[in-house]
């Protein structure tokens, strides 16, 4: 999953335009949108996906997402007790809380459901300082962390998101974050989809109303501020021929509650009604076998190293076929992985879209009698 997010970025996420303009996308009542297949990576429609937006608790995925990556890399441990600081338990007390106390310490696992499911600000700072220490350490572990996944128009200074001018996203930036936790750490993303969580006798819901309204709706978080305005980023799961097939809707800067809500399912049912998701080809699987010259073997198996898919619009996917390009010749020694051309699928005569192919497996370089046979055969040819 995370080769295509970053190999595939430039392929898979555009569709033709033509094929785009041919379905227009509902108008969905907020600042900035974007709807995300994360089974293909593609996205399927956006409006401003690029305008810089206060990201208010939609910060929070990326404090769940250290925190996960801590207790994978067992740094950090679900069940782990620790100690709650005053600065986590006088985090602005107007704001949302899972309402910790210093006296009390608190497991990991609490925090967790505490961030997620309660959007628990105190929660955010004592999760960031049981990761990193301090709180300024595990701002500059997010800032790193949005770096490495190509997060360009995303900076954090703090685990909460309470306004700050230093922190800031895109729709399309945080489409990815939440792509990423959700294919990353998917033992914990199940958190996400629970309803209410009751922490030191006191019970709050989640804040994600879609959990509610929609079966198919798994996650993801909601985000408010006065300046943001009310914000969700919703993931749904639903079947698609013999598997399931996931959408992720980020809408941003709608004026309620109610409307956030309504214009993420809004959007959300426009993608699955319209567009279908195909796997065209399977991780390893052979696309073909061309000729290699000067190498210990004559063939070549090539194709992706990852599960291929598309979504194209309804109708459309029976009309695909795919064209390779290669580039010829092939001449050891290759080795594995290395960019050997490129398939497109084209619709009636248009390309839809292209991806690149690699070699399968290493082809060493032969001989030098059989290096200087193959030179001839080649000159010949």
């Amino acid at each position: 999953m995370k080769k295509l997010f970053a190999a595939l970025a430039a392929t898979v996420l555009s569709l033709s335009a033509a094929f785009a303009q041919s379905l227009p996308p509902p108008n969905i009542a907020a600042k900035s949108w974007l709807l995300l297949d994360a089974t293909s990576g593609q996205v399927l429609a956006s409006q401003d996906p690029t305008m810089r937006i206060e990201p208010a608790s939609l910060t929070k995925i990326m404090t769940a997402y250290l925190a996960f990556s801590a207790i994978k890399e067992k740094r950090l441990d679900a069940n782990q007790m620790v100690n709650v600081s005053v600065r986590a338990w006088k985090v602005d007390a107007s704001s949302s809380k899972m309402f910790i106390d210093p006296a009390t310490p608190v497991k990991v696992e609490d925090l967790l459901y505490g961030l997620i499911v309660q959007s628990g600000n105190d929660a955010a700072v004592a999760l960031a300082e049981a990761v990193a220490g301090t709180e300024e350490a595990f701002v500059t572990l997010m800032n790193r962390e949005a770096e490495r996944m190509g997060l360009k128009a995303t900076r954090f200074s703090n685990p909460h998101g309470l306004p700050s001018p230093d922190t800031y996203s895109t729709a399309q930036d945080l489409s990815i974050l939440a792509a990423r936790l959700i294919a990353d750490h998917p033992e914990h993303y199940k958190i996400y989809s629970t309803k209410d969580y009751t922490y030191n006798k006191i019970k709050q819901a989640n804040r994600n109303r879609l959990l509610w309204l929609d079966p198919s709706v798994d996650g993801m978080k909601t985000g408010h501020t006065a300046a943001a305005g009310y914000c969700l980023i919703t993931s749904a799961k639903r079947p698609n021929g013999g598997g399931d097939r996931r959408l992720i809707s980020v809408v941003l800067g709608t004026v309620s509650d109610a409307t956030r809500t309504a214009e993420s399912q809004k959007l959300l049912n426009w993608g699955f009604q319209n567009f279908d998701t195909v796997k065209l080809y399977a991780k390893d699987q052979a696309v073909d076998t061309p000729d290699v010259w000067k190498g210990t073997q004559n063939k070549i198996k090539i194709g992706f190293k990852q599960d291929i898919y598309v979504t194209v619009p309804k109708g459309v996917a029976e009309k695909m076929k795919p064209v390779l390009e290669r580039k010829d010749p092939l001449v050891a020694p290759i080795p594995d992985n290395t960019r050997v051309g490129v398939l497109k699928m084209m619709v009636d005569g248009k390309p839809l879209t292209e991806l690149p192919v690699v070699a399968l497996e290493q082809v060493n370089q032969a001989s030098i009698i059989g290096r200087a046979w193959d030179s001839v055969r080649l000159w010949m040819k």
